[in-house]
């Protein structure tokens, strides 16, 4: 079996990878840096084109986005999310249309009212992100119908590991609470520690992927734990790691307003095949917190 990953540079294609090759997946890499692996952006159809020609995959992953709904990547998420599913899609269909793709679409472009989202909730256009997610889960729509081509989609909802950078905030925590371990005095700045959202482990959520691309019956899911959290929570426990009181290092942003008070899956349906989340809260926060140096691991 041999699969491609555009985007594998990313902690998701990152712990897809490991997944694969552990299956014994052949595995041909795609990214726009020069990592080791093909490079190319997946907005160029004469790049994809020619890609899944040559290699004529028995799986196609599509993980690569600027993880923001800042409107500053409007046409950097619409390139890569919107145009590149149409790229591999109409590549697919031209030279192997059995091939499974798998489309990652987010918590984030759904109606959000705070209750559990699962497969039925509405999409919203909150973010130039969204409309791009929207945009491309409908093109898997319409090939799917049209064409027959097994198109997947796995809702993610937030997930993190130790891969993240610092402008995701549970690293930006992490990371300050492991230099105050080792004697800085810097003050954490975050907005509404309040907010509730899920913190999955992005090992797990590869995991649903492969068993949602691996039955022939669900082809849409949502990826999540269906427990929320505060961020509040996540900085409480971080601190108490190292022995410290959060509250003498923590500012609220004045005036932050956040995108949602809560966001969390129903995720029912992606249970029904089987999938249960290895990791909780806790040992998120613990492998972030360990920033394992060798990725060939988790750090325990």
């Amino acid at each position: 079996m041999k699969a491609i990953i555009f985007g594998i540079t990313g902690q998701d294609g990152y712990y897809l990878n490991e997944l694969l090759l552990k299956k014994g997946v052949e595995v041909i890499g795609a990214s726009r840096s020069k990592s080791g692996y093909i490079q190319g952006n997946v907005g160029d159809f004469e790049f994809v084109d020619n890609l899944i020609r040559q290699q004529n995959p028995d799986y196609i992953f599509h993980l690569a986005a600027d993880s923001t709904t800042s409107h500053d990547s409007l046409f950097e998420n619409h390139q890569a999310i919107a145009t590149g599913t149409l790229n591999i899609l109409e590549s697919v269909k031209n030279h192997c249309n059995n091939c499974k793709v798998f489309l990652c679409g987010s918590g984030m472009q759904f109606k959000n009212t705070g209750i559990p989202i699962d497969e039925n909730t509405k999409f919203k256009a909150s973010s130039p992100y969204a409309i791009a997610r929207i945009q491309s889960i409908y093109a898997g729509r319409y090939y799917r119908e049209k064409f027959k081509t097994p198109v997947y989609i796995g809702y993610f909802f937030n997930h993190d590991s130790e891969l993240r950078t610092e402008r995701h905030i549970n690293k930006k925590i992490t990371t300050a609470v492991n230099r105050i371990k080792n004697g800085s005095n810097e003050k954490l700045e975050l907005g509404n520690v309040d907010v509730k959202k899920e913190f999955n482990f992005a090992g797990d959520m590869v995991e649903a992927t492969w068993l949602l691309v691996n039955q022939n019956n669900i082809f849409e899911a949502v990826i999540g734990s269906g427990k929320a959290y505060s961020i509040k929570d996540f900085v409480e426990y971080c601190f108490s790691k190292i022995g410290k009181d959060y509250k003498d290092y923590l500012i609220i942003k004045e005036g932050f307003i956040p995108d949602y008070d809560i966001l969390v899956s129903n995720p029912a349906l992606i249970q029904s095949i089987g999938y249960q989340p290895k990791t909780d809260f806790y040992q998120l926060a613990d492998i972030m917190l360990n920033e394992c140096k060798d990725k060939n691991c988790i750090c325990n």
